[in-house]
């Protein structure tokens, strides 16, 4: 579900009460442990993570007018999503990421290519995500962005 919100208040603003709190946590973990230089603003529809046009000028390859984006989290309708694009590129973070969630987590990891869903919102694992998002520094992203993705 994309949001049609111009800014962060605003989407946390339209969630229903019962995710406004996961989300706010979720957000302030990830603002807590985002590397510098990584900037906070809604990207499609999402709170977005993204590496800005004063450090990659080039954009994202999709759209060069949109920054490169790095991480987003969403409300969707049956789960609370985080989207990271480095365990979309790098494989040897997803495989530290599958290997770590059962450490953290008593249900089964439900993902996509770069979407973690999160259907038990007591069961969300805050400090894994944590760590998630100290993997990356904006130029180890625009690295392996523009090795494994831009010159597809």
């Amino acid at each position: 579900m994309q949001s049609k919100a111009s800014n962060v208040a605003d989407y946390l603003s339209e969630l229903p009460e019962e995710r406004k709190e996961v989300i706010a946590k979720m957000r302030k973990t990830i603002l807590e442990h985002l590397p510098e230089g990584f900037r906070e603003g809604m990207s499609y529809g999402m709170i977005g993570y993204v590496v800005p046009h004063e450090i990659y000028p080039d954009g994202y390859h999709c759209d060069p007018k949109l920054p490169l984006p790095f991480a987003s989290v969403a409300s969707q309708k049956n789960f609370v999503a985080l989207y990271h694009m480095g365990i979309y590129a790098k494989p040897d973070l997803l495989q530290w990421f599958q290997e770590a969630y059962p450490k953290h987590c008593k249900g089964k990891l439900d993902m996509g290519k770069s979407c973690i869903r999160f259907k038990k919102m007591d069961d969300i694992p805050y400090a894994l995500i944590a760590e998630l998002m100290e993997k990356m520094s904006v130029q180890d992203w625009i690295d392996c962005y523009e090795e494994q993705i831009k010159k597809k």
